[in-house]
């Protein structure tokens, strides 16, 4: 088995590979590796939204957590993230799109200045690692489920293997990557979704083994704070995620930019439901598996005949990778764009390029350093779904959509936002975010009534 699943690794990291190696030959420089040109059509980006998130999260974490609560554990994937797709399509896609912007950063230094552009970027970095983290101790977990290696092994050969083709490919290897890594994640869970169903007694006997309690979206123990809460941190939190927005920003068209959201909307909806059916069914089978990151792939283990294991866990393999590129190459957007090519502004684009892959390959290794420091994709996810982006997310909604507020009311919120994740996660951590969000929103609009009577001599652009 595991010499078998080794091959079949060996041959999804070939492919992706290959691909990157593909994509490389048409980079001329750091507009091609970052947003692949403006080139990308329908197909591709939306098959990249999709497969931004549909990764770790969505099939080891919320699985596990909806096989030990029911739905209440998938409220952020994928019920939660479908929505907030749902709103990029309605309130950013579109108009950052129709500006031209590389990164999220761009439309701060437009919109607030150098200053906001900066503390923007370096509270979104963190946000972006604590990511890539999480889908590399996942492809970690799923290696030591069926091969005996440690843990840190498998990290190991994961990052060389996803640094290498995210590096080489840039935005337009990565969109092409995605689109054959979910083709593939999608018929593996699928295949698993029978053998459940088998394992069952039939369709009607794994439907009716799903109890009214499972379907339950709320904890009857938690207050609404924690409910809204935990609502709020996938659909808002990562409204503004540069991950996904790269995506986006990288359409030929803003129609294309807009239509890909909605799209994957539905994608991720479709698809997210399938671990959904899995996780609620399996958690009846009394196969014996503890409700953590393993329980997923650990239950294809026990149905799945040996050949179509191997091909499941690749399927996981191939989801995970198709998040983690999106990752790091949005630490490299960041870094690369908004701090040091403003710094070193005579750089030719060849240079600016090397930089773009320079940073790829250090945000895997700053990944790697968190992975082997955390025990839960979960704890890491909801992390970076949270940190610091309320203010990130009230700057770019109203910013986008008014010409409320202007660099000193951008500061607080970003200030706000952050310091409030931090307070809020000690005093009152069931509705952190939230909290946070409405502290931020709050300080936004007051600086903003403030700098309308006390406006700014000159406005920083």
């Amino acid at each position: 088995m595991s010499s078998g699943l080794w091959i079949a690794i060996a041959l999804y990291f070939f492919i992706s590979l290959a691909i990157s190696w593909w994509a490389s030959k048409r980079i001329a420089g750091e507009a091609d590796y970052l947003v692949a040109g403006r080139q990308l059509g329908l197909v591709l980006v939306s098959g990249s939204l999709f497969a931004t998130w549909f990764g770790a999260e969505t099939i080891m974490g919320s699985g596990a957590s909806v096989a030990e609560v029911g739905l209440s554990g998938g409220r952020a994937d994928p019920f939660g993230y479908t929505l907030c797709l749902v709103g990029m399509a309605f309130l950013i896609a579109y108009k950052m799109r129709a500006r031209n912007y590389m990164t999220l950063g761009d439309f701060f230094r437009e919109r607030y200045g150098r200053l906001v552009e900066l503390l923007a970027v370096l509270i979104m970095i963190p946000t972006s690692i604590m990511w890539a983290a999480a889908q590399l101790l996942a492809l970690g977990e799923v290696i030591t489920v069926v091969a005996p290696v440690e843990i840190e092994s498998a990290l190991l050969v994961s990052l060389v293997v996803v640094v290498l083709y995210t590096t080489l490919g840039g935005l337009l290897g990565d969109a092409i990557n995605d689109l054959f890594h979910e083709t593939v994640v999608v018929i593996g869970l699928l295949l698993l979704l029978v053998f459940v169903f088998v394992a069952a007694g039939g369709f009607d006997a794994g439907i009716a083994s799903i109890t009214p309690e499972q379907l339950r979206f709320a904890d009857p123990e938690e207050g609404m704070l924690s409910r809204l809460d935990a609502w709020a941190v996938p659909i808002v939190g990562s409204l503004v995620a540069q991950e996904a927005i790269s995506r986006f920003l990288g359409a030929k068209t803003p129609s294309i930019a807009r239509n890909a959201c909605f799209v994957a909307a539905g994608i991720y909806f479709v698809v997210g439901l399938i671990p959904v059916a899995v996780a609620l069914i399996g958690s009846h089978l009394d196969l014996g598996l503890a409700y953590d990151d393993t329980f997923l792939p650990l239950l294809a283990k026990e149905l799945m005949p040996p050949i179509l294991f191997v091909f499941f866990a690749g399927a996981l393999v191939s989801a995970i990778l198709s998040t983690v590129d999106s990752t790091l190459l949005a630490v490299s957007a960041l870094a690369t764009r908004n701090i040091l090519d403003p710094m070193v502004p005579w750089m030719s684009d060849d240079q600016r390029l090397l930089n773009a892959r320079i940073v790829t390959a250090l945000a895997g290794v700053a990944a790697y350093i968190i992975a082997t420091g955390s025990d839960s994709v979960y704890e890491l996810v909801s992390t970076a779904s949270s940190y610091g982006t309320a203010g990130i997310a009230v700057t770019v909604v109203v910013g986008l959509w008014s010409g409320l507020g202007g660099p000193r009311a951008a500061l607080a919120a970003l200030v706000a936002g952050l310091a409030g994740t931090i307070v809020f996660g000690v005093v009152y951590e069931d509705a952190a975010f939230l909290l946070s969000l409405a502290l931020a929103a709050a300080t936004f609009f007051a600086v903003a009534y403030y700098e309308r009577r006390a406006p700014l001599p000159a406005r920083a652009r």
